[in-house]
C-alpha cells in the first residue's frame, strides 16, 4: 500500500520516450541516455545483481555478441544497484565489455518503473531505446538474444 506521498511510476511502454539520466558507469564514467541520442540504439538492461548466475549469464552473452550489436548501431548498458566496485569485480571477473551502469540510489530503477518498492534489485527487464530516444520493446526476464537482434535489424 503506498502513501499519499510516494509516486507510484509504471514502466516506460513502446511508443512512449524514455526516461532519461545520468549514472556512474564502469569503466566509461559517466554516461547519459543523451549521450546515444541521434548516434545509436540502445539496450538498458536492467539486472538484479553482480556475480550471481543468472546475472553473470546476461552480461557475458551480452559481451560476446559485443560485435553484432555494434554492426547494428547498438550499444548495450548493463544497470545495477550496485557500486562501482561491485562493477569492476564483475567486469574484470568475466572479462565484460559494456559498461555498467551504477544506480546506487535507485533512482533510475525506479524511473523505469523496475525496482518495486521496498526492494533493492531491479527486476530483470531491458528495453530496446531507438536513436530518437523512444522505448521499441520491453523484455521482461532473461532475453532469447537471436530475437533481440532481429529486434534491432529491424530498427535500421
Amino acid at each position: 500500500m503506498t502513501t499519499p506521498f510516494e509516486k507510484v511510476i509504471k514502466m516506460p511502454q513502446v511508443g512512449e520516450p524514455a526516461p532519461k539520466f545520468t549514472l556512474p558507469a564502469y569503466p566509461a564514467g559517466p554516461i547519459s541516455l543523451d549521450d546515444y541520442a541521434g548516434k545509436k540504439n540502445v539496450i538498458l538492461a536492467f539486472y538484479p545483481k553482480d556475480n550471481t548466475p543468472g546475472c553473470t549469464k546476461e552480461m557475458c552473452t551480452f559481451s560476446s555478441m559485443r560485435s553484432c550489436f555494434q554492426d547494428l548501431s547498438t550499444q548495450v548498458l548493463g544497470i545495477s544497484c550496485d557500486s562501482l566496485e561491485s562493477h569492476q569485480d564483475f567486469a574484470s571477473k568475466f572479462d565484460l565489455e559494456q559498461p555498467l551502469l551504477s544506480d546506487g540510489e535507485a533512482v533510475v530503477g525506479k524511473l523505469y518503473g523496475v525496482l518495486g518498492q521496498g526492494r533493492s534489485m531491479p527486476n530483470r527487464v531491458l528495453f530496446v531505446i531507438d536513436k530518437l530516444g523512444i522505448v521499441q520493446h520491453v523484455i521482461e526476464g532473461m532475453p532469447d538474444n537471436k530475437k533481440l537482434l532481429d529486434l534491432l535489424k529491424q530498427l535500421n
